[in-house]
This record gives C-alpha cells, sequence and structure tokens, in this order.
C-alpha cells in the first residue's frame, strides 16, 4: 500500500506497518515516554529548593523553572493533537521523545536559571507532543472497549508509579551526584522508548486533511503565558501590580481570540463542537481542577519541608513518597472498577477524598507532626489518580475517531493549565504571606475547594454509563 491510499475513515497509513493488536508492546512503549514525562515532573519538584540555592534563584525564579515546562507543556498540547491527527501519532510521538531527551541535556548543562529555564521550555514542548500521541496510540491499538479500560488502566499506573519514584529518585540523585542528574536520568530512558516505539508499535493512520491553525494556537500560547505570568509574579509584586494586571487583561483577551477564531475557521484545532459535549467540557474542567490542587500541593509541600522543617532533598522525597505512592495504587484500583460501576461514582468518590485530605492539612494548625500531614497527603495523591482514569475515559469515549488526538491535546491542555496555575499560587501565596506556614496552609485550602468544584462538576458532567462512541 503507497502512504497515500487506504487508510481508514479517508486517512492513510503513516509507513508500512502491522495492523493494531493486542500485545502488550505498543503500551509498553508508550509508557515508557509516559513514565520519562511524569518522573521528569515530580523528581524537579523536590530539587527545585537546591537549584534555588545553588543557582542564587528567588521563590519566583524557582517557580519559573517549575512553570516553564508546564506552561509550554499546556500552550503546545493542542499543536501536538493535530500534527498527530495530520501526520501520524507514532511519528510525532518519536519526534517529541528527541526533542524532550535533547531538553533534558540541556537542562543539566545549564550554567544558570535562565539557561535552566529555556531548556525546561523547550523540554515542555516535547511533552506537549508526546502526550496526546500516547494516548491517540492506545486508542489506536486497543479497539475494544474492555481492551481500552485496560489500557488506560495501565497508563495511568505508569504515572502512578513514575509519580512514586519521582520525589525518591529526584531526592537520591540531588544527595549524591547533583540536581543535574535529575534531568541526565531521562536521556537512557528517552533512548529505550525511541527504540521500543520504532520497533513495537505499528504505524498510525495519517489525515492530511487535518489542518493546523495557526492563529489560534498563537492565542492559545498567549493565554497560557499571560496566565502563568499573572500567577507566578503576584507573589513577587503582589496582585495589584501593572503587570500582574496587564498579564491578567490579556489573558482574557487571548482567551477571547481563541474561541472567536474556533468560531469562524473552516477547520478548527479544537472544534467547538467538541466543547458542547458535556463530558468533553466537564472532564477537561475536571483534569484542569485536579492537577491544580494535586501539583500546586507537590510544590508547596517540596518547599515546606525543605524550608521549614530543614529536610534534605532525600528526606523530603521520603515524606512525599506516600502521596504519590498512593497514584499507582488508585490507577489500577479505579482501571480495575470502572468494569463494574462505570467511571461516575470513581470520579465523584475521588475527589471527595481529595478535598478531605487538603482540607485536613489547611486545618493541622500552624506547627502539626509530620504523622498529622501523612494522612492528608495520601488522599489527595489517591484521589486525583482515582479520578484520572475515568476522567480520561470520559473525554476520549465522547469525541469521534476522527479527532481523538484533538480530545487527548485538550484535555491534557487543561490538566497542565491546572499545574502551572497551581504551581504559580501555591508559590505567590508562599511568597506574599507575612508567615511561611500560613502561605502552606492557604494553598492547600484553595486545592480541597478545587477538589470540591470538580467533584460538582463531575455529577453534571461524567455519564453514569460509559459514553457511546459518536
Amino acid at each position: 500500500m503507497k502512504p497515500e491510499e487506504g487508510g481508514p475513515a479517508g486517512g492513510s497509513q503513516e509507513t508500512a506497518g502491522p495492523g493494531p493488536g493486542r500485545s502488550m508492546a505498543p503500551l509498553i512503549a508508550v509508557c515508557t515516554g509516559y513514565f520519562m514525562v511524569i518522573l521528569d515532573v515530580t523528581a524537579v519538584n523536590v530539587a527545585v529548593p537546591v537549584i534555588g540555592r545553588d543557582l542564587s534563584a528567588s521563590v519566583t525564579a524557582v517557580q519559573w523553572v517549575t512553570n516553564g515546562y508546564t506552561m509550554a507543556f499546556a500552550a503546545l498540547l493542542l499543536t501536538g493533537g493535530a500534527l498527530g491527527d495530520r501526520f501520524g501519532h507514532r511519528r510525532v510521538f518519536c519526534i517529541g521523545v528527541v526533542v524532550f531527551t535533547t531538553a533534558s541535556a540541556a537542562c543539566g548543562l545549564a550554567p544558570d536559571v535562565i539557561a535552566l529555564t529555556a531548556a525546561r521550555l523547550l523540554e515542555g514542548a516535547g511533552a506537549a507532543f508526546i502526550v496526546p500521541a500516547s494516548l491517540a496510540l492506545l486508542q489506536e491499538a486497543y479497539r475494544s472497549p474492555a481492551d481500552r479500560a485496560r489500557a488506560y488502566g495501565l497508563w495511568g499506573s505508569m504515572a502512578g508509579i513514575a509519580a512514586s519514584a519521582g520525589p525518591l529518585l529526584g531526592g537520591l540523585l540531588v544527595g549524591t551526584l547533583g540536581w543535574r542528574w535529575v534531568f541526565f536520568v531521562n536521556l537512557p530512558v528517552g533512548v529505550l522508548c525511541l527504540l521500543l516505539t520504532s520497533i513495537r508499535v505499528p504505524a498510525s493512520v495519517r489525515r492530511p486533511g487535518r489542518s493546523l491553525d495557526w492563529p489560534a494556537q498563537t492565542a492559545l500560547v498567549a493565554l497560557v503565558t499571560f496566565l502563568t505570568t499573572a500567577l507566578n509574579e503576584a507573589g513577587r509584586l503582589g496582585w495589584t501590580a501593572p503587570l500582574v494586571l496587564a498579564s491578567a487583561g490579556l489573558c482574557v483577551v487571548a482567551c477571547a481570540l481563541f474561541v472567536l477564531r474556533e468560531h469562524l475557521a473552516r477547520r478548527p484545532a479544537l472544534p467547538l463542537s467538541l466543547l458542547r459535549k458535556r463530558p468533553v467540557a466537564g472532564g477537561a474542567a475536571i483534569g484542569l481542577l485536579f492537577n491544580f490542587a494535586f501539583y500546586g500541593m507537590v510544590f508547596t509541600a517540596s518547599l515546606y519541608f525543605q524550608h521549614e522543617r530543614g529536610m534534605s532533598a532525600l528526606r523530603t522525597g521520603f515524606a512525599l513518597f506516600p502521596a504519590v505512592a498512593m497514584s499507582m495504587f488508585a490507577s489500577a484500583l479505579s482501571g480495575r472498577l470502572a468494569r463494574r460501576t462505570g467511571h461516575r461514582p470513581l470520579v465523584i468518590t475521588g475527589m471527595l477524598i481529595g478535598a478531605a485530605g487538603l482540607a485536613g492539612w489547611a486545618a493541622a494548625g500552624p506547627d502539626p507532626s509530620y504523622w498529622l500531614l501523612v494522612v492528608p497527603m495520601m488522599a489527595a495523591g489517591f484521589g486525583t489518580s482515582f479520578t484520572l482514569t475515568g476522567a480520561t475515559a470520559t473525554v476520549l469515549s465522547a469525541a469521534p475517531d476522527t479527532h481523538s488526538g484533538t480530545a487527548s491535546a485538550l484535555f491534557n491542555t487543561t490538566r497542565q493549565i491546572g499545574s502551572a496555575a497551581g504551581v504559580a499560587l501555591g508559590g505567590s501565596l508562599l511568597a506574599g504571606s507575612a508567615d511561611f506556614t500560613d502561605g502552606v496552609r492557604l494553598s492547600m485550602a484553595a486545592g480541597a475547594a478545587a477538589y470540591l468544584l470538580a467533584a460538582a462538576l463531575a455529577v453534571r458532567c461524567v455519564p453514569r454509563a460509559p459514553v457511546g462512541r459518536v
């Protein structure tokens, strides 16, 4: 078959290759790349205080080290999804792995915080190609609802494993070889992922008719950039500073321009018809809220344990381990239960558990024992991952196959916007509070409110039974 001929749904094959089946090989290859992306997030959070001291960077500057990654990740996910739909998800996935791995090497070699932030932006761009393509590749490889549910559950479990390993590995590397090895460790993982994908993942369908809506992509990049700038700089300059107010205003303008462009475009990057589907829009909003709460908690807790309690990076990794370790267990459990109960009760339950956890930290007092914080952290980790599988399946199942990459990109875009906002707001509350502990408690209270709002949205937006294919 020629590349231009014979693909399903009017598409074409990226290259010749075997048809998708039930082999575990595609899942292993895809999850290796996803593992690398999530490992980087949690490992770097533990290293952030040490990076700040080593590079003489302020709290706001190290926020940019974290949020430079999530900002680029969020801003370019729709682009990554559209490119995958057009050129084939396997090809885009491999490009993302190459970019991510190269950028990781640049992070490890960075001489100052500006160079490190620039390399983190590039790393985020690579992740934006990897993640939507990974979900779309699973969608292509596993056709039956049962196989897909199992694949999504294992994909979520891989996130839990990476999140669990991140703080411990990050703390170990920082305490022995230095913080730069937190980035260098991605190099062998990236090479392995590229080899597995090239050899074991079948070729993807190309849809050359999918356009790349550059005006909309530009508006989205501007939206995420201005939102992150406003939240990041509020702690340093104050919420009424001209830069903060201007950034917030430009964020609203960029959002309006994005919606207007998508309304007028003949072939929009994000068809507004997708957003009219309640499961798609609601699932995306739920993803934003639980990432806001969880990653805001991880960032502020890491700073709290090292700055206020004087813990080393390794001890901080152990302190955070119960929270992220629950992710692995909760994802696997959610995948199993979903086949019996559907996703709605699991999403609601997970968000209520997360809300109770962070509310417990906020109410724990100004100087609580570490052991009083273990249960709140575990509840947040469990609730987030217990919800992830259901929210993912809700969004992807409601989208047509022709826009699986776009739906995946939408879901992960909102999640990364939530991560960036959670880290930025948490850092701003810490920098703007007279007492560091009060800032931590305010951040946890904001996370608890986000979880509660997500639970309310799940009641309205997550179907009682699995969504049928459109």
